[in-house]
């Protein structure tokens, strides 16, 4: 008989996690210890049970997943961590994955999408679409430099094309769907890892190395 896996799932919408929860018990093997919209509990959940699968929301407004997920994994490290996310998935693909995610799934998915990935995760398997063959491989760049904007996960990637545009803070708050504060959370890495000190700098090293970068693929 099949080990019935024990899952936490942490979302910001209740409705969507019931939904999670209802297709995850449907499947007969599966439970489910509690949903959480705020990830310091859900967190504490995962120390204290250590279940085998943990799904959870890319964007939360506690917290920055980037912070979050190395501490969850460390605290249960045999656990499966399964980042659900509206964005494209294979931007996150990578990042993610070094972080201690065992996949990454759009919400879009279906049921049987979802379980397909879980039952890969049992047999020792990593899941992705596709499509996503020969975009997720790590581009290798032609300059040292181009190393800083590397260095930058997906969102803040994201957030940066968006301050090149000129887009306003609110704005890219509002469509990463994360308070106005989790961004200049956001900022301060990023300066960090560009090696800056303040946002003309952080763009003008950005936009000047960033469309430089020419993927070559080992």
């Amino acid at each position: 008989m099949m080990k019935v896996w024990q899952v936490v799932i942490m979302g910001c919408h209740p409705t969507s996690m019931l939904g999670t929860k209802l297709i995850l018990e449907e499947a007969g093997n599966l439970i489910v210890l509690g949903t959480y919209s705020d990830w310091m509990e859900g967190a504490a959940r995962v120390r204290e049970s250590r279940p085998e699968l943990v799904l959870l929301d890319y964007c939360m407004p506690d917290d920055l997943i980037e912070t979050i997920l190395p501490e969850m994994k460390k605290s249960a490290p045999p656990s499966h961590f399964v980042v659900m996310t509206d964005r494209e998935g294979r931007e996150l693909f990578q990042p993610l994955l070094k972080l201690g995610a065992s996949g990454v799934l759009s919400k879009g998915a279906s049921p049987s999408q979802l379980l397909q990935l879980i039952g890969g995760l049992r047999e020792g398997f990593l899941s992705m679409p596709l499509g996503w063959l020969g975009t997720v491989v790590s581009p290798i760049y032609p300059s040292e430099e181009g190393d800083a904007v590397l260095k930058l996960t997906a969102t803040e990637r994201f957030i940066m094309e968006q301050i090149v545009q000129g887009v306003t803070y609110d704005k890219i708050a509002l469509e990463i769907d994360v308070s106005r504060r989790s961004i200049d959370n956001y900022l301060r890495k990023i300066y960090v890892k560009l090696e800056v000190s303040t946002r003309a700098q952080a763009i003008e090293k950005y936009a000047l190395y960033s469309h430089q970068i020419r993927p070559m693929y080992a």
